[in-house]
């Protein structure tokens, strides 16, 4: 049973669908029977084109502003209560300055 792949002439929405035997097939926005077959690409996978889609889909994720806006908003809860556990030190005291006089012979 093979699933193919269609364009409507009326509205132009792409689909996929499973044809069984006697089916006619027709867009599911529309519900026109008038479609265009499309050539289906057949899935290729490798090691590199993994690694190509999950780099490519890092990069959406960085650039997505919901994505930026979490990583600023836990930098500033990190930034706020680290100071709670790791107060910053007291500032240390000057050592009080050795004065040493010369002796007259």
């Amino acid at each position: 049973m093979p699933i193919y792949e269609y364009e409507c002439r009326k509205c132009g929405h792409q689909f996929e669908q499973l044809i069984l035997k006697d089916m006619v097939a027709a867009c599911p926005e529309c519900k026109s029977k008038k479609l265009e077959q499309l050539l289906s690409a057949f899935a290729v996978s490798s090691q590199e084109r993994s690694e190509a889609n999950v780099k490519a889909a890092r990069q959406r994720l960085a650039a997505s502003k919901d994505y930026r806006d979490q990583k600023v908003a836990e930098a500033d809860e990190i930034r706020e209560h680290s100071a709670e556990f790791d107060p910053k030190p007291p500032p240390r005291k000057k050592a009080p300055k050795v004065v040493t006089r010369k002796r007259k012979r």
